[in-house]
Formats: C-alpha cells, structure tokens, sequence
C-alpha cells in the first residue's frame, strides 16, 4: 500500500505536469518546478506516515489513539511548513484550515492556527511597483509620510499607515504582487493532490475545500469588491451605533490597492486590553453576537472572516462606549432565502430542543442520516446537550474535551457531511468556530443572552418572510401579533435572569422567602 501512495505521488507530478503544460491558459514558467515538486513530495510523505506508521498497531486501542495523533501532528507541522514555504494561496488555505477548531483533529487546527502571525511581508520595492502600476504615481507624489513597516500582513496582502497630501491618516491595502497570478495555479495543483489522495484513502473528502477556493479567491483578489462589502454592510447595520467600519476612499482605490479610513484598537480576544481600557468584556460578546446574528439571520449577507485580526474593540474617549471596529470586508457569503429560512427555523429547535425539528431542518440542509453530527457541529456541544437544551448549562472543559476529541474519531463522517451540506454552510460553520474561539478567549462562551438575541433574530426573519408570502390584510396583522408577543416573552425571561443575577434581584428574593417562611 504503502508503494502504491509514491508511485500514485509520482504519478501525480507527471499527469499534473503534463495538465499544466497542455493547458493554454496557464504559463508553465511561472508556476516553478520547486513550488509544484514542494507540494507533491509533501503530500506523499504525509500519506506514506498515514499507511505506515498505524498499520501494525489494533484499531482503537491506545496505542493506535496515542500513534493517530503523532501522526496528526507530524503531518499538520509538515503541512505548516508547506504552506509558509509556497506562501498565498497555501497560507489562506492553511488559514481556513486552522480555523475549524471543532471539525478538525485539534493537532491539525492548533498548529495552523499560527499561520495568522506568519504571513509573508512583500519588499518596498515590490510595494511601489504595485502602487506605481495601479496608480500611476510614486509613493512620496501620493503620501505625506509612509510607513515602512506594515501594521499588518496576511496571506494576499498587507496594510501600510500612511498620511495624505490633504493630511488625512489612511490605512493603505496592497495585494502581494505575485499572488493575482499564481492563485488559479495553485488550486489546480491542490485539486490534483487531493484527487491522488482520495484514491488512496475512499474517505478522505476534503474536495469541498477546493471548491471554496476556486469561488471564494477572486473575490478575496478584487479589493473594489471589498470596498463594495464594507459600504454595503456598514449601511445593512447602520442602526448599530457600536460598530465602526473604515470608510473607503475611492479616488485612490483599485483591484489590487484599497484605501481606508485610519482605524486602531486592541483585538477582540484581548481580554487583558479590555480590562486595562475598562472595556466591558460580556458587552463587547453580546454585540458581537448581535452583529453576527443579525448579519446571518435577518440579512443573509455575511462576513466570514472574523479572526481576532480582522476585529478590533476600542473606547471612544468622548462618550466612553466601547466600538467594535470590523475590517477586511473581501469575504463575505450571500445566503439564499430559503437556506436562511431553514438555518433559522433550525436554529429554534436548537434552542427549543426540539429534536424532531431538528432531525426535519438538519435533514433539509443536506444532513441527512448525520444529523446528530450535524446539530453537534454547528454548536460545538455534544449530543447530550443538544438533547437537553443548549442554553440550559455553559460548556464545561470535559464537554469542550470531548468535542475535540469526537472531531478526530468522526472525521471520515464530517467530510462526508461538509460535502453534502450546501456551499453556503462551509463558510458559515467556518465563521461560528471563529466566533467561539473569541468567545473562549473572553470566557463568554454560550451564555444565555447569546442565544436570546439569536432567538430574536430568528423571530423577527422568521416573521418578515411569512409576512411577504401572505396576501391576507388579517394575516400578517396575525403574524405581527404573533412575532411582538414572542419578542416580549423573550425580553421578560431576559429581565428575569438580570434581575436573578443582580444584587436587587437576590434581595428581592430574599425578601419574599422570608415573607413566605413568616409565620404571620
């Protein structure tokens, strides 16, 4: 078997060099024998360390368990220095990756997740080629000062703090000059690798993961298109006051060059930041979740990158209230109305603990059989909590223990599902992992209020789509009936649970027990 994976290597860099070569649109020369060989010579030491290394060893014992996650590791640091080496398109992939803390084995997802911070940092050379060639001027004919050192690099590119002839202070986006080109040449070689793969392992089905490339990257590339993400949602949340979205300049913005509005703060997983600015930590997570779901399940226009870089909080000092600062505006998903209908109404049974609709939404987004897999997924909780109510108890370390360890031992069946499920969920199931991390990092995971504003949201979509299919005056006043009086259960349960947590409330109770326990 073993011989079988170098020769099925092998056999992948011939058929992928002969693909490349007969391709028109794709210039051989540019690709390079070193990029291609590096991505080919990874892939079969890692599949050879999978075949081997667990192939003497009974299935499921705690020597195959201790040997499996060697492995893991092994392969997720190989992977790492593969990504860091080719550098783009392998680091956003890697990104992507490592952001799966509850679908991935926990060694795939931790070592990856360092690829935020090890991003490539384009030369000043290379910055002014790309600024020469997309705006027709030098950096000092545009610039009053320009700052050498980025504030911050990722894996398509990095932004410079500059200042203005005019004398406003801008945040200035510039692509990495080489990744336009080698982006659709490094998906092919990925789509190739992982077809080699998959006819050694039936299981391995991490296809989707192309497919999510192939769409997604010239989206990400067209920095115009961002532009357009930024202004349309900060008018979509425009009735939040607490959120702040970089204005763009578009005078001096282009593909490859985005100019904006000078914003700083302290990232949102920063809880020793908020303490030190006096920045209400539970806050700054409820108006996170507001955002999110009001993004996802009123508008169906989503931002799904919302690592801690992309995410700032900073308080204002003439009125005091923290903001939350949203940046990198190139991926955002657009979900279909009935896909939204059927993730909220899904959403409520969670909440409800309704299994049977669970079972029935889970099941018409493309769940099937795997929709107890499917109900753990999107909640990071295990089963036992989806059966007794997810906002009945926060997730205990066991609990959150036992998830990673089910991502490792269910992997061939979440591939299969992340497959089956529709395009429109993979980023989504991407954006609530990256949410609970910061959640994790302020201690505010699954807290009731969390999932009192997504039941608002749901109420409130739920209620405006049905309104729009009635043609009957009585029954949308029926419905609007309906949507105020679950609105007001909601905020008399909210005003209950601040009232049991606060000082008045606990005296309040006291005082009645005593008045219940006198004897006159």
């Amino acid at each position: 078997m073993a011989r079988r994976a170098l020769k099925l290597a092998s056999l992948a860099a011939a058929t992928s060099g002969i693909y490349l070569y007969g391709n028109k649109f794709l210039d051989p020369n540019d690709f390079g024998v070193v990029r291609v060989g590096r991505a080919i010579a990874t892939t079969a030491v890692i599949t050879y360390d999978y075949l081997t290394s667990l192939r003497s060893v009974p299935y499921g014992s705690e020597e195959y368990e201790f040997l499996k996650s060697q492995v893991h590791l092994r392969s997720a640091e190989r992977l790492r220095e593969l990504c860091c080496a080719n550098r783009g398109t392998f680091i956003k992939v890697g990104q992507h990756l490592g952001a799966l803390d509850y679908l991935l084995p926990e060694e795939y997802t931790r070592t990856l997740k360092v690829l935020h911070s090890q991003a490539p940092q384009s030369t000043r050379q290379e910055i002014e080629q790309v600024i020469r060639e997309d705006l027709g001027k030098e950096i000092k004919e545009l610039f009053v000062s320009f700052e050498d050192t980025p504030l911050g690099a990722a894996s398509l590119a990095q932004v410079h703090k500059a200042v203005l002839q005019d004398g406003r202070t801008v945040a200035v986006k510039i692509q990495h000059p080489k990744v336009q080109a080698q982006s659709s040449k490094d998906i092919l070689l990925m789509e190739v690798l992982l077809l080699v793969v998959k006819q050694i392992f039936p299981d391995f089905e991490f296809m989707w993961l192309v497919e999510e490339a192939k769409k997604n990257l010239p989206l990400e590339l067209d920095f115009l298109n961002e532009g357009r993400n930024a202004e349309k949602v900060a008018h979509m949340l425009k009735d939040f006051d607490f959120l702040k979205v970089p204005r763009i300049y578009w005078e001096l913005s282009t593909r490859r060059v985005l100019l904006m509005e000078f914003m700083e703060g302290g990232q949102v997983n920063d809880r020793a930041y908020m303490e030190k600015n006096g920045i209400n930590v539970n806050e700054i997570s409820r108006n996170l979740g507001k955002l999110y779901s009001e993004m996802i399940f009123v508008n169906g226009f989503v931002h799904c990158d919302p690592h801690p870089g992309n995410v700032l909080v900073k308080k204002c000092p003439a009125s005091g209230k923290a903001h939350i600062i949203l940046l990198d505006h190139g991926l955002y998903q657009v979900l279909s109305e009935s896909f939204r209908m059927d993730y909220c109404r899904l959403w409520q049974a969670l909440i409800k603990a309704d299994m049977k609709r669970v079972q029935k939404y889970s099941r018409r987004l493309g769940a099937g059989d795997l929709y107890p897999l499917f109900a753990c997924m999107l909640t990071a909780r295990s089963w036992e909590s989806v059966n007794r109510g997810i906002d009945r108890s926060p997730v205990s370390a066991s609990e959150d223990v036992e998830i990673r360890s089910n991502a490792a031992a269910y992997l061939p069946q979440i591939t299969q599902l992340l497959n089956n499920v529709p395009r429109q969920m993979l980023l989504l199931l991407k954006t609530n992992d990256l949410l609970r991390g910061i959640e994790s990092a302020l201690h505010t995971r699954a807290s009731a209020s969390s999932f009192l504003n997504m039941s608002r949201c749901c109420i409130r979509a739920v209620s405006t789509y049905q309104r729009s299919k009635s043609h009957s005056l009585y029954r949308r006043a029926q419905i609007s009936f309906t949507e105020a009086l679950s609105l007001w259960q909601i905020n008399l349960y909210e005003l209950f649970l601040w009232l049991k947590g606060s000082r008045l409330g606990n005296w309040v109770i006291a005082l009645l027990s005593r008045m219940h326990h006198s004897p006159y």
